[in-house]
């Protein structure tokens, strides 16, 4: 796909853009065996929701969601990850899955969100965004996510937040899922994220196995009402 210039995060990546919306709990259960299966090189998923979707953090409860996001057309989805509570009717979303062995994944929870919000934050200024990672919380504690920045969170000039994720680590490695808003060239910038991240990228997809997994798991688990309004 291409090479990127000076210091990235990987030396290899493979790069998915998913050509298939969908809905929420299939997204969640497509990134959890992503993560689950990843072994040689760190994969990143472009992706899309087929529905209008909110999605909120684990620690998160389905009430706020709710409270932040109103609306009869409106689906909700607990995800894997932690973070906030995310309107997905306005974001690009992409997922990072980082085997365990990478430096990135042994990496404390803010040092990996650092250093993935640094190559996000480069290809949004490639994109002509003017933007820059905060080093401290600047949020006022609401559970919207992009109403409350968080330390290296990106924001713009004027301190509204452009983009933030959820991290998780397990035995497989890391999953960060992450949200983006304010691209002005969406194709432009996902070619410009790939090249912030690594010296070499190659164009993957799952073997259709995972894909049918995913639909599986995502009816016993991400689409269960148990999920859903679980207490963590």
């Amino acid at each position: 796909m291409g090479e990127a210039m000076g210091v990235s995060i990987f030396s290899t990546l493979r790069v998915w853009h998913d050509p298939v919306a969908r809905t929420g709990p299939e997204n969640m259960a497509v990134d959890q065996l992503l993560l689950e299966g990843v072994s040689e090189a760190p994969v990143l998923r472009f992706y899309a929701w087929c529905r209008p979707e909110v999605s909120f953090g684990y620690f998160e409860s389905l009430a706020e969601a709710r409270e932040s996001f109103e609306g009869d057309d409106l689906e909700y989805v607990r995800r894997w990850t932690g973070g906030g509570i995310v309107d997905h009717r306005v974001d690009i979303t992409y997922t990072l899955v980082v085997p365990r062995e990478h430096a990135v994944a042994q990496m404390r929870g803010a040092g990996s969100y650092e250093v993935i919000h640094q190559a996000v934050a480069e290809a949004l200024v490639l994109n002509g965004v003017s933007c820059k990672v905060i080093q401290v919380n600047e949020g006022g504690g609401e559970s919207a996510c992009f109403v409350n920045p968080v330390a290296f969170d990106i924001t713009d000039s004027q301190g509204n937040k452009l983009a933030g994720a959820g991290q998780k680590r397990t035995r497989y490695g890391l999953l960060h899922q992450g949200s983006v808003q304010g691209v002005r060239e969406p194709e432009s910038w996902k070619e410009a994220l790939v090249l912030a991240l690594c010296d070499h990228a190659e164009s993957w997809q799952p073997a259709e196995e995972l894909l049918a997994k995913a639909r599986e798991v995502a009816s016993q688990r991400y689409a269960q009402q148990d999920w859903l309004e679980k207490r963590p």
